[in-house]
């Protein structure tokens, strides 16, 4: 295939990207390179410059090395005759074997049952393990596979790295709010790094899921509701994750999950029912999935959801056709936790062995926890149910990951190095970085003084930090938190306290995350009444409200925190609101209210100096909303890229009955995809193009060339009195195609620096893969349309810039 790549441009070591290769497609098509404003970066993959830390934003040369499928990945030729040497000497036992994995550590799901993987191991019986978290254990399973079995093959260890290892960064949607791949990929780094020293080289992560849903828990999983932007995000966690080459010590395999649809359940309950278009589920849900396996992710997870009717995780179209046949991937097809099993209650299987036999045969490699594949493959292989040609392709995808990782040539751990490798000085910097970066300034307008209250002045006097947040140091780390530590945490109190003096900050929890006391409330309002200044922390429990089996039908404030909200208001202090969450909040009193809001996510490890720097000033905000921020639930699901209907109710009477809006709510959201505030403020100039005339054909033609089609430009002016870093992106419309488009639809962003005073004229080019679109007849082109284009700062605004596409 023709190479698939990217431009992006350095501005304070951020990249711009302007991407053609996030729409998926079939493996027969090939993508056309895009260039920034200057000049062309050409590499194999979709992909940008990039560095690894010298020292948290500081300026660095790009690393040379990427990681290459067909060179160190596992796409690469030379492992075939390693992987059909060994396959020739596998007995059907030993083949079933590697498609086994089982949790030998900390349940993440419903238990196993089984005790004897020991036992197991030595008879070749089991290809994986996961929940392992230490050298020692690892090494000591690892050695009963490789000394004890017949054929010496190592296992695979695997463990649920999402935002950290023992260094926990931001959850990914607070990474996804940074708008910075690089920096998101040498968060992956820092992640591989400290879990392969663990003996951990298997990480179920990027979550590519779209999510246009805030009651779903898993949305603080992932990178939102945009296809480009995902698919940004799921190229730099593969990349981090490994590195240049697959089988270096420091690397770990990734697994893009959960393959697919499963940021789509009907009403955001968790595992619930699916129902996607295929023009739909090929735009909007497949491309971050499509770009991950472009950039050499060695595995893919499939989902628990049905898709359709048919359960992913027995899904011929998805699995077979689209992944294996059309994109070409070679790596493993991982079930998710007893997703093979549940095949049964989906009710397309009446017993284990017809799950199995339908999970198998649809392409699924590996059946995770399940224990269907040990106890019928073997027998449906025997009764001619399963051909064993079917076993040996499945076999080929495990054994592959394996001989790429080099866990034959080394399988073994150094323990002695394994406490060295983590919570490196700079990797805490770095988590500092990301977690300023990800914070997104939701308002701040101006206070009693007639100036904003951020960033808080010098001369602030007392300050109240009150809230069951306040000194929370577990919940910094949301969800799934791999090996971090409370003790690792830096809370908000204690980064006051060693800013400000411990005479300055007063303290008051207020209030539980979901329960509270009176009396916890009348310290709180008495505290209050005391100082300067409130900064209130409220928001969600991480671990109980977000994440995996925690969707919410109704998104406000959990227990007391909105009378503690209104109470402290009431007092007549300035209040600075603080919240920290796992998806929006609907929180309209607070909005209408409260000053000055910051949207904080769970910050990670260095929560407290990144809030306190950005609080004081020290560093301005830069973050931008990966998901719309609803005013109310009933607005759920809710996305900017959204198509249109016949009666739309902006461009009809505000007072017409029959328009597509609701009677009690608006229909915008309280804040649109890509808002975000500064400390400054920035002027965007008029968007201007290259040209006013494209032929679709020209276009066509130029998805399988490489070649640009049109610049979009428009100058940015810092008007304010701060240095700050904007996020400029850049929308398209495409109007009278055959399947209706999206009223905006993102095709490039780029984070520039400016001083006060500063304009810079920033310009994407657009490929033809931005102006096609997967038509009437399921195929991905350009079709003859009116196309607007925004640069802007966000998704509802910009002034837009019109061109025709002819035949």
């Amino acid at each position: 295939m023709p190479c698939k790549c990217v431009t992006f441009v350095h501005s304070r070591c951020r990249a711009p990207l302007s991407a053609r290769d996030l729409h998926s497609r079939p493996a027969s098509g090939s993508g056309s390179i895009v260039k920034g404003r200057r000049g062309f970066l050409h590499f194999l993959l979709l992909t940008y410059a990039v560095f690894f830390l010298a020292s948290a934003g500081a300026q660095t040369a790009p690393a040379p090395a990427l990681l290459d499928p067909t060179r160190g990945g596992i796409a690469d030729p030379s492992l075939d005759s390693k992987v059909e040497a060994l396959l020739r000497k596998m007995t059907l036992v030993e083949k079933v074997g590697q498609l086994v994995q089982y949790s030998a550590g900390q349940p993440t799901g419903p238990g196993t049952g089984r005790t004897d993987y020991k036992d197991m191991i030595g008879k070749g019986q089991i290809g994986a393990l996961f929940n392992i978290t230490n050298a020692r254990d690892v090494n000591a399973y690892q050695r009963i596979a490789v000394e004890q079995s017949r054929l010496h093959i190592p296992l695979l260890f695997g463990l649920d790295v999402i935002h950290g290892f023992r260094t926990e960064f931001p959850i990914p949607l607070g990474l996804a709010s940074t708008w910075d791949p690089v920096l998101v990929e040498k968060a992956a780094r820092v992640a591989a790094r400290e879990a392969s020293a663990s003996g951990v080289r298997w990480t179920f992560s990027p979550m590519a899921d779209i999510a246009r849903d805030a009651r779903w828990g898993r949305m603080a999983e992932g990178a939102g509701e945009d296809p480009f932007l995902g698919s940004a995000m799921a190229v730099a966690h593969v990349r981090g994750y490994q590195g240049s080459r697959l089988d270096a010590p420091d690397s770990i395999a990734a697994c893009a999950k959960h393959y697919v649809g499963y940021g789509a359940a009907e009403g955001g309950r968790d595992y619930n029912t699916t129902e996607i278009s295929e023009p739909t589920l090929r735009q909007i849900y497949l491309p971050p999935f499509h770009s991950a396996v472009n950039a050499g992710s060695a595995s893919i997870m499939s989902a628990f959801n049905s898709l359709n009717g048919v359960p992913a995780s027995a899904n011929f179209f998805t699995i077979k056709q689209i992944l294996r046949k059309e994109w070409r991937f070679q790596g493993i097809v991982d079930s998710d936790w007893t997703s093979v099993a549940e095949l049964i209650p989906h009710g397309i299987a009446n017993d284990g062995a017809t799950a199995a036999r339908k999970a198998l045969l649809a392409g699924v490699d590996m059946d995770m926890v399940s224990s269907l594949y040990h106890d019928h493959v073997p027998s449906l292989v025997h009764t001619g149910q399963v051909p064993e040609t079917a076993v040996d392709e499945a076999v080929r995808h495990v054994l592959r990951v394996k001989v790429a990782l080099g866990l034959f040539e080394h399988p073994y751990t150094d323990e002695t190095k394994e406490d060295a490798a983590m919570l490196h000085s700079e990797y805490q910097l770095l988590a500092r970085d990301a977690a300023e970066r990800s914070f997104v300034l939701l308002k701040n307008s101006a206070g009693l003084t007639g100036v904003p209250l951020l960033p808080v002045s010098k001369n602030v006097g007392k300050v109240a930090v009150i809230g069951p947040l306040a000194n929370d140091s577990a919940n910094m780390l949301g969800s799934w938190a791999g090996l971090s530590r409370g003790e690792d945490v830096i809370s908000l109190h204690a980064g006051l306290v060693s800013h400000l003096g411990e005479g300055n900050v007063l303290h008051a929890k207020g209030t539980g995350i979901s329960e509270g006391s009176d009396q916890e409330m009348g310290d709180a309002i008495a505290t209050a009444q005391k100082a300067d200044l409130v900064i209130l922390t409220l928001g969600e429990h991480a671990s109980e409200m977000t994440g995996e089996a925690a969707s919410r039908s109704h998104l406000g404030l959990p227990g007391r925190q909105e009378d503690l909200l209104e109470k402290i208001v009431a007092t007549g202090k300035p209040v600075i609101l603080v919240l920290f969450s796992g998806r929006p909040l609907t929180v309209p009193w607070a909005f209408e209210h409260v000053p000055s809001v910051l949207a904080a996510w769970f910050p990670g490890i260095q929560a407290g100096p990144a809030l306190v720097r950005t609080l004081v000033g020290e560093s301005n905000p830069s973050g931008k909303l990966v998901v719309s921020w609803p005013r109310s639930v009933g607005q759920e699901p809710l996305y900017y890229n959204s198509l249109n209907t016949g009666r739309p109710a902006n461009q009809r009477d505000s007072d017409s009955k029959f328009v597509s809006r609701y009677l009690d709510e608006q229909n915008s959201p309280q804040f649109p995809f890509g808002y975000g505030l500064s400390y400054t403020s920035f002027q965007y100039g008029p968007t201007e193009i290259s040209g006013k005339k494209l032929k679709a054909s020209a276009l066509n033609a130029g998805l399988h060339g490489g070649r640009a089609a049109l610049t979009a430009t428009a100058s940015v002016t810092n008007t304010g009195q701060h240095a700050g870093e904007e996020v400029v992106q850049l929308y398209i419309r495409l109007q009278g195609t055959s399947v209706s488009q999206p009223v905006r639809a993102l095709k490039g962003f780029e984070r520039i620096t400016l001083v006060p005073g500063e304009t810079k004229n920033v310009s994407f080019t657009l490929s033809p893969d931005a102006f096609a679109i997967w038509n009437d007849q399921n195929r991905f082109a350009a079709e003859a349309a009116h196309v607007t284009l925004w640069v802007s700062p966000d998704s509802a605004h910009g002034s837009p810039a019109e061109l025709e596409i002819v035949p």
